[in-house]
């Protein structure tokens, strides 16, 4: 193993719509953590929020921030109390720390501790460095078979796993989904891994409507063209964060049957007599817990194929570039590697889903 640097490259977020690089101390591991030199980083659009915004709702960007949460890395580097062994292991990383002594944490509720630190949410950095530390049993050992970005996409399939299971899908169940992106695309895959008999996607994008055909969906629906109305779902989770299709999406689902709200939305008109009438559950998801080992398994399986969704990949220098996008209506997942500087040609250096 390598010596390891007393300083390392970071990308910062100084201000809205303001990226630069700066040299930032290597973290040291405290006695239960273990030290990461990250390999690959997923974009979210939590990160193109922060950038744009400066904000999520009460999260604001009032000091420089390292964006990033999604990842994957190798073991540098261990704390005191952690088995040396370590050191070398290729890890996908869980991007929080929770207080672990709340009620919500004794409960296993951890992702509602009010405590939490979670990586790329103000004031704690992320990933889009060289090097991070994070709780030992948080860094989850990853195969061969599955690739640095592989185990980086493990947080938006993490994601995935928490709204198929909080909708409660099972074997048999029609699934609707709103919303083709990366969560869109990865929760439908989830949704077959569990059984669903039926997955139905909705999207006002060509590109991505045909693009999810290709991992498990069934169906897909054009909104502006078909209504889905009556369309009776066991389940629907929206993961468009767009009023209309969640509007669209309660009307499609059967009584008794299960919302399960993941995209982000502002306030929105509520038809009470829909959900009371027909006692629809309506429910959300904050990021997950415990969904590591069963992300992890999935894609060991071949259950759920994530490298193919990655479309662009860049260096550090070029984080700006991978959160504002060109706009290409086949741009699906961008990846930053944090160990180059540039990479000449983004799609190339992908291949994935353009493919």
């Amino acid at each position: 193993m390598s010596e390891i640097p007393t300083t390392m490259t970071a990308s910062v977020l100084t201000g809205i719509g303001s990226i630069v690089l700066e040299e930032r101390p290597v973290p040291v591991p405290a006695a239960d953590e273990v030290l990461v030199r990250v390999l690959s980083v997923g974009v979210c659009g939590s990160d193109v929020h922060y950038y744009a915004h400066g904000r999520i709702g009460e999260y604001v960007v009032d000091q420089p921030l390292i964006l990033g949460h999604e990842l994957s890395g190798v073991v540098a580097a261990v704390g005191a109390d952690v088995d040396p062994a370590r050191v070398g292991e290729r890890v996908a990383v869980e991007p929080q720390r929770p207080c672990r002594v709340c009620d919500f944490c004794k409960a296993g509720d951890y992702n509602l501790c009010p405590a939490m630190e979670f990586y790329a949410t103000p004031p704690v950095d992320g990933a889009f460095c060289e090097y991070v530390v994070i709780q030992s049993d948080f860094a989850f050992a990853i195969p061969d078979s599955i690739s640095d970005h592989s185990g980086a996409l493990l947080e938006p399939l993490s994601v995935g796993i928490a709204g198929a299971q909080k909708g409660g899908i099972k074997v048999g169940d029609r699934v609707l989904i709103a919303g083709g992106g990366p969560i869109g695309i990865i929760t439908a895959q989830v949704a077959k891994a569990f059984g669903a008999a039926e997955v139905i996607l909705t999207d006002i994008n060509p590109a991505r409507r045909e693009l999810a055909l290709r991992y498990g969906v069934t169906r897909t629906v054009d909104p502006a063209q078909e209504s889905t109305d009556g369309l009776d779902a066991h389940v629907f989770i929206d993961a468009s964060g767009a009023i209309p299709a969640i509007q669209a999406g309660i009307r499609a689902t059967r009584p008794g049957g299960t919302v399960v709200l993941v995209g982000s939305a502002d306030e929105i008109p509520l038809s009470v007599p829909d959900v009371a009438m027909r006692e629809l559950n309506v429910t959300g998801i904050f990021r997950y817990t415990g969904t590591w080992p069963i992300a992890r398994q999935l894609v060991a399986d071949g259950q759920v194929e994530l490298d193919s969704l990655v479309t662009h990949v860049f260096g550090l220098e070029q984080v700006e570039e991978a959160l504002t996008g060109d706009g290409a209506d086949d741009s699906l997942k961008r990846i930053v590697l944090p160990g180059v500087r540039r990479v000449e040609d983004p799609v190339a250096a992908a291949g994935g889903a353009r493919s």
